[in-house]
């Protein structure tokens, strides 16, 4: 069970934290990387080769402004990308946003949201797609969303007891 972590620079850093807390919470191992899409196409080829020599099963890539890196990465990857999109622009994503949804079809790249929450989000889908074949995951998920419900209960407790 393992995941790669791709950004496209060091500026996008504090939202893969977010997804990687989660990634270390359900116990799934994982690695990042720094790649950009357009700058390091070489990063890009050994990312690839890593990801089909270790049977990587689910790749996210995290990008803002054009926000290529999910889409070349889903191109050429043959295991499901999950594509978040980062508001780093005056467009706040936006524009990165509309870059990763509108792949061509039979280039899909999932998208779960934008910023921290996309992170987070992307963590969330990564695990549930590896749950599918592990029931223990599938605990831990459970366990997640029952802590996120009593987290809602205990902070409205004062308004709607």
């Amino acid at each position: 069970m393992s995941v790669y972590v791709v950004i496209g620079s060091k500026h996008d850093f504090s939202y893969a934290l977010k997804c990687i807390e989660l990634l270390d919470k359900f116990g799934i191992q994982h690695r990042l990387f720094i790649a950009s899409a357009h700058r390091t196409p070489e990063k890009i080829d050994e990312i690839l080769h890593l990801v089909k020599e270790n049977h990587i099963q689910v790749l996210i890539a995290m990008a803002g402004y054009a926000a290529h890196l999910p889409g070349v990465l889903a191109a050429r990857a043959l295991c499901p990308v999950i594509g978040v999109p980062l508001d780093s622009s005056s467009l706040l994503g936006l524009d990165a946003l509309f870059s990763i949804v509108q792949m061509p079809a039979g280039i899909p790249c999932a998208c779960v949201g934008i910023g921290e929450s996309g992170a987070k989000n992307a963590a969330i889908l990564a695990a549930e797609i590896l749950a599918l074949q592990n029931s223990q995951l599938q605990e831990r998920i459970k366990a997640y969303r029952e802590e996120m419900k009593e987290a809602v209960i205990q902070a409205n407790r004062e308004i709607a007891p």
